[in-house]
């Protein structure tokens, strides 16, 4: 059997561009001077922006999340680079216009108990409004409630307009 055979899924068109997800890129780096800045590089040249940013440093290596603007030609370029990578998805969820947005969101999936492992803010601002990236640990669950709530997602097609 087929990965997506008999599941009632096509997992082919599941990964499409308004697929309602976002992907990280989650790169091992060495912890030396520079190597940051050559991976950024790699994406000079390319229609490929990143969107957000996270690095976790620890002693020996370091853990560079990247959302990218065109997800399909970002990987191609790291995959080339040949640098270990993880892709991930993550929920995409602009933050709504109150004086306590990262409260509302929380609460909305507490409420479903969907624990946020890891979490950090886009650089660009689909829409003009500010977004937030977000791990959880039931991906469905926490789409389902935010959407249910009024949220208002991001996908990766949000990430690829110009402007």
């Amino acid at each position: 059997m087929s990965v997506g055979e008999g599941t009632g899924a096509d997992l082919s068109t599941m990964r499409g561009r308004n697929y309602p997800t976002i992907r990280q890129f989650t790169v091992f780096l060495e912890n030396r001077v520079g190597q940051l800045l050559e991976v950024v590089r790699r994406f000079e040249n390319s229609k490929v922006r990143i969107v957000a940013l996270s690095i976790n440093d620890a002693t020996e290596c370091s853990f560079v999340r990247f959302l990218l603007s065109h997800p399909e030609q970002g990987r191609e370029i790291l995959e080339r680079a040949g640098l270990a990578m993880i892709e991930s998805d993550l929920v995409g969820v602009e933050l709504p216009d109150s004086s306590q947005p990262l409260l509302e969101v929380c609460t909305a999936l507490l409420q479903v108990e969907v624990n946020i492992v890891q979490a950090y803010p886009l650089i660009v601002r689909p829409h003009g409004r500010p977004a937030v990236a977000l791990m959880v640990d039931n991906i469905e669950m926490a789409m389902e409630t935010l959407n249910g709530k009024g949220f208002t997602m991001i996908t990766e097609a949000d990430l690829s307009m110009e402007g």
